[in-house]
This record gives structure tokens, sequence and C-alpha cells, in this order.
């Protein structure tokens, strides 16, 4: 595997910024020590408020239940305490920033975040400059690690998932038309329903794109356009806030054709939006319940004996796929921190390049741009009766 050098800045600029959930600024250098124990502080760059900040809770409960059953980890033959220091990037481009920056000042050595690209990207340059490496959950447009050598992520990229889905609407609709609704400068968004348009096209579909500004709420006019152009699939992959406004028109409206979306529809906020209503909703993701009993269960059981913990899950115990991510990063930022034998980030940084890890959401590698080697999305449809995700395939792309 080629391995490149980490770029170490002079300066940073630290900002303070408000943090969630369990995490603190804390001072003192990375692999120090509190109460006489030898501490490494892991971050946890996610949102807890705005837009994403339903998924990014249920991403960082993965990480938390993690910390939970592992708490310490053996680094050049000592063992240390985990610490989480978990900040609220409040899913802003303008926020992450200074959100990233008090990760830097609270002295972590590997950070795991963010549900959303855009936050991602935002904070890259912080983490770079300080010379912290990143690990990307579910983060899923390729801009997250291009062009640097401190960004990895565990999750699949949105070339391949806009692929699975224009596929999977091509061969299970036989759709001929789609539409396509994203929201205006949302890298995620847009760059999922663009490699969604080049895909479908290529199997010789025709689409119809419409976009959204922040803070929208009526998606009346989008659903009557979808319907007037007689398209098949009505494809939108948004936050869940937007999803749930639009489960709630298009049922309203009588849309009866498929809605397709990606990895952030993946949340009980759209079983509860879906439930008791005649819409059809396909989403691709990282993992379906079932997949790993032992861990379904233990999580299950843990959620239900917290009820801070079962609130940011939705208010019930379903179990997300972002959720099983977010598990499975932690252990990957362990398997890091043992392969380096050091807390020193740029040691760090230099040993993600070789881990190797089999997760609850399948096994996790790293190529030459610090993407994951996952060839395999999971489709599910939403069961408006039973309020449950139901296992529809494990689809690749040809």
């Amino acid at each position: 595997m080629k391995k490149r050098g980490l770029t170490l800045a002079l300066t940073v600029a630290m900002v303070s910024a408000v943090l969630a959930g369990c995490g603190g600024s804390g001072g003192g250098a990375a692999g120090s020590t509190s109460g006489g124990a030898k501490v490494v502080k892991i971050g946890v760059y996610e949102p807890a408020s705005g837009d994403n900040g339903a998924g990014g809770k249920q991403e960082t409960l993965g990480m938390q239940y993690a910390n939970s059953k592992t708490p310490t980890v053996q680094i050049g033959g000592e063992e240390y305490q985990v610490e989480l220091e978990i900040v609220d990037n409040e899913s802003s481009n303008d926020k992450g920033p200074s959100a990233a920056a008090s990760l830097v000042s609270s002295n972590v050595s590997v950070v795991l975040g963010s549900y959303g690209s855009g936050v991602s990207i935002a904070a890259s340059d912080v983490f770079k400059d300080a010379g912290i490496p990143a690990i990307g959950v579910t983060c899923t447009n390729p801009q997250v690690t291009e062009g640097n050598t401190h960004y990895f992520r565990i999750c699949f990229l949105d070339p391949f998932q806009g692929t699975v889905l224009a596929n999977f609407a091509n061969e299970n609709f036989s759709a001929k038309k789609a539409y396509i609704l994203t929201k205006l400068g949302d890298d995620y968004s847009t760059g999922l329903g663009h490699y969604f348009k080049e895909a479908f096209t290529g199997l010789g579909g025709e689409v119809v794109e419409e976009t959204f500004q922040e803070g929208n709420s009526d998606f009346i006019s989008y659903i009557t356009s979808a319907k007037n152009a007689g398209a098949d699939v009505f494809f939108a992959p948004v936050s869940t806030e937007a999803a749930a406004l639009i489960i709630e028109q298009a049922s309203a409206q009588g849309l009866t054709i498929p809605l397709m979306a990606g990895d952030t529809w993946d949340s009980n906020v759209i079983l509860n939006a879906a439930s008791g209503k005649d819409v059809q909703i396909y989403v691709t993701t990282f993992y379906q319940e079932g997949g790993n009993a032992e861990f379904d269960n233990g999580i299950k059981e843990w959620i239900n004996a917290d009820n801070t913990a079962k609130a940011n899950n939705g208010g019930d115990d379903t179990i997300a796929a972002v959720t099983a991510m977010g598990y499975d990063a932690y252990y990957v930022a362990l398997e890091a921190l043992k392969a380096a034998g050091s807390t020193d980030p740029a040691a760090v940084n230099e040993a993600l390049w070789k881990v190797t890890y089999s997760g609850v959401s399948g096994e996790i590698a790293f190529n030459e741009t610090g993407d994951a080697l996952r060839d395999v999305a999971y489709v599910k449809c939403a069961n408006t009766q039973t309020g449950a995700w139901d296992f529809v395939a494990v689809q690749g792309v040809k």
C-alpha cells in the first residue's frame, strides 16, 4: 500500500466552540495522564443539531456504545483509558471549523466523523494543519479524501452508491424517467444526485432535475413537477428533516411512484414519517439490522437502559446503519493506535494506511486514497405498517 507523509503546520488557530454530549475541552498533550491513569483522546466531530442532528446523534451512539464496551486500549505495551471528546458541528459548514479547532485544542490523537460530507470537507484543513488524522464514518462524497493524506473513511462512496441506486431503479421498477430533487449548497445532496443522474442516463434513462434552498419546507410544487413529468421514481438524497416533509406531502398529494434515497434516509425519523402512509420508500445503506446478532442485542439493551441514549436514537431502539458504522469506526481508531504504538497523531496517521478490521458492517481496509474497499450496499424499504425496515437486497455494481 502506498504511504504518504503527513505535513505538520507550524501554527494552528484555536477557536473556542460549544461542546456537546459527554465531551469537554481538556488541556495536556495527547496521551496525558488523569488521576494516575494514562489517557488517549479520540475526537468525535458530529452534528447534534441542525439538519443532520438526528443522524449525527445516532452515529455518535455507536462510538459511545463501543467506548462503553472497550474503554481501554494497549498502546506500546501500556494500558490507556480512552476518552471521547465530543463536539457539535451543528450541521454547518461555517461553524464546523470552530468545532474542529476545539478538538485540536483538546489534544486528540485521531478524530471520527462527520455525518455529512459538507461539514467533513469544511473541517478538513483544520485537522490537516494540526497534523491530526480523521476517519470519516458515513461521509460519502469523494471530496472528503480527495487530494489529502490525513482523511480516511470506512464507508462506500457516492459514485458507487449513485450507480447502485440507478441500477436498482432500472432493474426493479423498469424506470425510464427519474425525477431528482437536491438541496442547493449541500455537497452530499448535489453529489449523490449527480452520480445517480450519470448512471441512470448511462442506462438510457431520462431525468428531470430541480433544487431547493436552505429553509424550504414546502415540497408540493416539486411533487407536482414529478407527477407532470411522468417520472417513474422520485430520487431525493436530502437530510432526514427535509425527507420527513417530502414523505408527508408526497402522501397527501397521492404520489404513487417509489421515493428513493441514499444512506441519510436510513433512520427511524423516516420510518416514523412513513408510518401508516401509502408511500413506497427505498434506500441504500451500510448495515441491515439482523446482520450481527451479538451487536444488535447488545446495543439495544444499552439504548433501552439509558434514557438519553434512547432519546438520541429517536425514542426507540431501532438500529440505524450509521450507528453500526460509528461502532466500527471506534474500533478502527483503536487498531490504528495499537499499530502506531503511540498516541502521537502523526504516527497514528501513518499506521492507518495498513489497518484492517472485521467490523459488524463488514471488512474494512483502505486504498491509496484512504477510502474503504467497499463493493456492496444494502437496499431496504420502509414497511409503513410495521414501522421497520424490510431487507430487499445486497447490491453491487456490474
